[in-house]
């Protein structure tokens, strides 16, 4: 490997040179709306942004995601931002213009800024730096993706990539916003449908029909006691929490890495022939969060045997949801909505090589802006996100190693008055460019 001495001053210098083109450049991607499935003026600005830096090709698949190359080796390493956002909620929350935004002298401000459109910015100058330093080592490529419809499908547009486009790289990094930490898994999440059927009739003599939310009220609570319920033997139904207990888990170790699942009802719909009249038709939609050890299959099953389901019998039926949107470009790419638990060892090549390249350039603890630094540094420099990222297709369906590190926090996704840090984009764009180096280092030694 080169002289690291050498190349990380010229790694700091070059990423705290670039950071107010790293700023600029975020904010023309944030300026414009970029919800799921009406992204194209976010990928329109990142293509060119790509080709004004030097990015060796830049294409848009037919999905709508913009693929940018560095160097011609056939091993690709790549770093993933998904570009689209949700959308602003109500404007009444928000201090400032959520498009327009803001800046100061360290933070950046508008919808979009952390989740999760500055890990793009620091990808594409991370590879900037690479280039200019002759930091991609031979027989690599380096690929940047600007990635779409995360927030409706997460995963969805990898699936595109990998299955459509053919494109299957030696690793990912997901630059969605990780608090200053390196992050390697989450747990999956699945959406849920249960349906239940009744017989309509006068409201005023309910005892002729069969009320389809009474069954529900009865399924809904077996739903909550799997959320909140213990494991003990006497325990009719078992709370979820049991994943995390080695008798009922063989990932047990994993599971508590990731966290307990959970399960909630998100939307709750019936039929009715009018406000007079008893339901003939009650569903709900559930979010559930999945630990190591769960499966889609298992899942359903263990709703379909909560004792009111049964109770109910061929009155409910269990399912899971299908995403079939249309992309901004037209698009369908039809799948289901379920989006797999995932994990990258701890001492796995990826794992080490992005640790070394952090450690590095910062040392062993978390960095960031001064206002961030006490919270940050009470977690350990290695650890796991709450929520859902692409990953759930580049390692959980695919088995492409994953692993986690962006610019901007957690806590910022879908919130009103979304803000991220300069000095975030100027540790990912310097990590991400000693990143390669690293990797091909550890990669040549296994």
């Amino acid at each position: 490997m080169q002289n690291f001495e050498i190349k990380k001053e010229e790694i700091l210098t070059s990423s705290k040179g670039y950071e107010q083109d790293m700023v600029a450049f975020l904010r023309a991607i944030v300026k414009n709306p970029g919800e799921s499935c009406g992204e194209k003026a976010h990928i329109d600005t990142i293509a060119a942004e790509m080709r004004k830096v030097g990015f060796d090709e830049v294409q848009i698949d037919p999905q709508g995601n913009v693929i940018g190359f560095m160097g011609t080796g056939d091993k690709i390493i790549a770093f993933d931002a998904h570009i689209d956002t949700v959308g602003i909620g109500n404007r009444d929350n928000w201090e400032f213009d959520p498009y327009e935004g803001f800046e100061n002298e360290t933070m950046v401000g508008g919808r979009g800024v952390s989740d999760q459109c500055g890990g793009i910015v620091s990808a594409v100058y991370g590879a900037k730096i690479m280039k200019e330093h002759n930091l991609i080592p031979d027989g690599y490529r380096i690929m940047v993706t600007g990635t779409v419809q995360e927030e409706d499908c997460d995963g969805l547009c990898w699936q595109y990539i990998i299955q459509e486009d053919h494109i299957r790289p030696e690793f990912v990094v997901s630059t969605e916003p990780t608090d200053g930490g390196i992050y390697r898994g989450q747990r999956g999440r699945m959406e849920i449908r249960v349906d239940v059927k009744g017989v309509s009739c006068h409201g005023s003599a309910p005892e002729r029909g069969d009320n389809a939310i009474y069954k529900m009220a009865d399924i809904l609570q077996d739903i909550r006691s799997l959320n909140e319920n213990d494991a003990a033997d006497g325990t009719q139904i078992k709370g979820l929490v049991k994943m995390l207990d080695e008798k009922y888990n063989p990932d047990w170790e994993e599971a508590r890495f990731l966290g307990r699942g959970t399960v909630t009802v998100s939307q709750i719909f019936y039929t009715s022939p009018s406000r007079c009249a008893v339901a003939d038709s009650c569903s709900v939609s559930l979010d559930r969060r999945m630990t190591f050890g769960e499966t889609w299959e298992s899942c359903l099953e263990e709703i379909r045997n909560l004792p009111s389901v049964k109770k109910h019998g061929k009155d409910v039926s269990v399912s899971m949801y299908h995403y079939d949107r249309p992309s901004y470009t037209g698009c369908v790419y039809e799948i289901e909505c379920y989006f797999p638990t995932w994990a990258i060892p701890k001492d796995h090549v990826v794992t080490r090589s992005l640790e070394n390249a952090y450690q590095g350039l910062f040392g062993d603890k978390r960095t960031g802006a001064k206002e961030t630094l006490e919270m940050r540094q009470q977690r350990p420099l290695t650890d796991k996100w709450t929520f859902s990222t692409n990953g759930v297709s580049i390692m959980g369906r695919n088995g492409i190693p994953c692993i986690g590190f962006g610019p901007g926090a957690e806590a910022q996704a879908h919130a009103p008055n979304e803000i991220t840090w300069k000095q975030d984009l100027v540790t990912c764009a310097a990590v991400y460019a000693a990143l390669p180096m690293h990797y091909a280092q550890q990669a040549d030694k296994a």
